[in-house]
């Protein structure tokens, strides 16, 4: 099996799984429920995850796919908020990079890992790589390695911001709140961008020569 069809493979075990996890709790779905749900054996279901909680890993990532995708195209001469801005505003208009589908999954996953444990392991393992990338999109802007101390720490930063704005704008949309303060696009990049500035000491955020 090519990695490429054995990343969709899991996704689409993760897709099912999310949804029992959601629908019946976590305590009530079994890996052969989850095997049964996606057409597999249940052999299958371990062979690609270690756990019934990893299942939730592919489908809680693509919560922070999209906003990767953007900040990876982010031009150094441009700043963080305008930057976002037209992007978000360009993805309304076209296909963006997750359905609206998996990423009301990751939210819905991302709120269980609030009371489930092994769930917010799962999240974390995703913030992880958020920073991750972050190191080298931080890195490439401040033409540093993304080893470096002071690029590892802004990183952390700005996933620790990614992280906390996710759950909140998650926990809004789950709980049927008024979501007019994130219907204004140059609002919410001007919050997100805002945010990470402050984080990361002034050093993220502003265009760069």
């Amino acid at each position: 099996m090519s990695d490429q069809r054995r990343e969709r493979l899991r996704l689409e075990i993760s897709r099912e799984a999310a949804r029992l996890f959601w629908e019946q709790g976590v305590a009530a779905t079994g890996g052969d429920q989850i095997a049964e749900a996606v057409g597999l054996s249940t052999r299958t279901i371990w062979r690609h995850f270690r756990s019934k909680e990893s299942c939730a890993e592919p489908i809680v990532m693509q919560g922070v796919v999209t906003l990767l995708s953007v900040l990876r195209s982010w031009p150094r001469e441009s700043s963080l908020e305008d930057h976002l801005t037209a992007e978000l505003n360009r993805l309304r208009q076209e296909a963006p990079p997750v359905s609206h589908a998996d990423e009301m999954l990751a939210m819905q996953m991302i709120r269980l890992a609030d009371t489930e444990p092994a769930l917010r392991t799962a999240w974390l393992m995703a913030c992880d790589q958020t920073e991750r990338q972050l190191r080298s999109i931080i890195g490439g802007r401040l033409d540093r390695p993304e080893d470096d101390l002071d690029v590892r720490v802004h990183a952390a930063a700005a996933a620790a911001v990614i992280r906390v704005l996710d759950e909140h704008i998650g926990a809004a949309v789950l709980s049927g709140a008024d979501l007019t303060e994130f219907s204004d696009v140059p609002e919410l990049a001007g919050r997100f961008a805002q945010a990470i500035r402050t984080a990361t000491g002034g050093v993220v955020g502003n265009p760069v020569a």
